[in-house]
């Protein structure tokens, strides 16, 4: 692969370890506050609105400057939201620019694997890359609950430097203030990733043509046969994702007593058991037979219930790996037919700007209903029983809408999953 491929991931890694564990700070910050329960989702929301705004924008950034500049910047952003919480500014606001920092971080990411390997590594570096994601995923998640912690915290907080007064007084302080140093070792790596030498594209001349180009994209992905219900999927997929995360936080309240400490812990054996399915799909789910798997996503949902009658961690924690473990295994077969059809009908890039879009503008609405249950007065147990049922619902509708459209096309169809299966083969 070459140091270059291992500077990319130790990059990577360490941002997105920040950005996980950034989270469970950002939330202490809000609870010391004594915030309403339903501002909470809001951090989510706040992060992800970057993403949905510049969806067409930030890929021609990525294209303008070397991807490691482009990354380097992205952080430095992120590091300047992190430092804005230490200065008591709100953090809905701070961490509303550490999501900007993340939307722009985005496609560079994704975009310096095309240029720095050739095709053939490309599979193993995508696989490389998710499995490393997956990792910092759960390792950020515990480690934010884990700086949190009052132990933890009093020790973090003894180091004071002479004659200056930090102003970190508090755990989830003390918390922001190591989570600033991991963006830093990101930022250091951006800097010696390698220029690979391909010639950068100038921005486009007016920016209505680049939302006039984005919005065909979005339009020929929805049109596709297959495309449609991949992109529904997992627009859906994320969107429950995000809200799952603040589920079990304040379930884990709720059922089973715990902190945010703690639940960051739960939250981590969530993301255990999605690596799980993940892992399992990749092995044994073909491309052409990804549209098989939609059942999975209605059985989620219905099992999603099955945490109002918990009470126990013995059953909490193989109730919530297994929630995990059958998002995992359902998503990756669609998001790798959503790829597929994204790279044959406007390439590998903008599909995955259109996948960005959709999905984060699914968790801005799902992240608002769910704290508008949360303001209304609605008990967490109900919430997740009107949050399960409508994912179990929606996968049904998805899977409807399938079946329709398999009788109405069904040649249309068959080619294009000829089509798939000669590509996966191909692989």
């Amino acid at each position: 692969m070459g140091p270059g491929f291992y500077l990319i991931m130790a990059a990577q890694f360490f941002s997105s370890l920040a950005d996980n564990a950034l989270l469970v700070a950002a939330i202490a910050l809000l609870m010391q506050a004594d915030s309403p329960p339903w501002l909470t989702p809001y951090l989510k929301f706040f992060f992800v609105v970057s993403y949905v705004v510049l969806a067409p924008f930030v890929g021609a950034f990525a294209d303008r400057l070397p991807k490691g500049t482009v990354m380097f910047v992205a952080n430095t952003i992120k590091i300047a939201g992190c430092a804005l919480m230490l200065f008591d500014v709100n953090p809905l606001a701070a961490y509303a620019l550490v999501g900007l920092g993340a939307a722009a971080y985005s496609p560079a990411k994704y975009g310096i694997l095309t240029e720095y390997l050739p095709h053939s590594k490309l599979v193993a570096a995508n696989g490389w890359i998710e499995g490393l994601t997956v990792t910092s995923i759960i390792l950020g998640v515990v480690l934010g609950g884990f700086l949190i912690r009052t132990g933890v915290a009093d020790v973090l907080l003894g180091f004071d430097l002479p004659f200056i007064d930090t102003g970190i007084d508090t755990p989830p302080d003390a918390a922001v203030a190591i989570i600033i140093v991991i963006y830093a070792v990101a930022a250091v790596f951006n800097l010696y990733i390698p220029r690979t030498g391909v010639a950068m594209k100038p921005l486009p001349g007016h920016p209505y043509e680049t939302l006039r180009d984005f919005a065909r994209c979005v339009e020929s992905l929805w049109k596709d046969k297959l495309g449609q219900i991949s992109l529904a999927v997992t627009t859906l997929f994320w969107g429950a994702g995000a809200t799952l995360q603040f589920i079990v936080i304040d379930w884990s309240a709720a059922a089973l007593g715990y902190n945010l400490s703690d639940a960051s812990l739960l939250q981590g054996v969530c993301a255990l058991g999605i690596a799980a399915g993940a892992v399992l799909a990749s092995l044994t789910v073909r491309l052409d037979q990804a549209v098989k798997v939609i059942p999975l996503g209605i059985a989620m949902g219905l099992i999603v219930i099955l945490m109002d009658i918990v009470r126990s961690v013995w059953l909490a924690v193989p109730l919530i790996i297994l929630i995990g473990g059958l998002a995992g295994f359902f998503v990756v077969p669609m998001n790798a037919l959503l790829q597929h059809r994204g790279h044959h009908l406007v390439g590998a890039g903008r599909s995955i700007a259109v996948q960005n879009f959709n999905e984060n503008a699914s968790i801005l609405v799902m992240i608002a209903l769910y704290s508008t249950l949360l303001a209304a007065g609605l008990p967490i147990f109900w919430v997740i029983a009107v949050f399960g049922l409508f994912i179990a619902g929606a996968m049904y509708l998805i899977l409807r809408w399938y079946q329709v459209s398999n009788r109405r096309h069904a040649e249309e169809i068959e080619k294009l999953l000829a089509f798939a299966r000669s590509e996966s083969g191909h692989h």
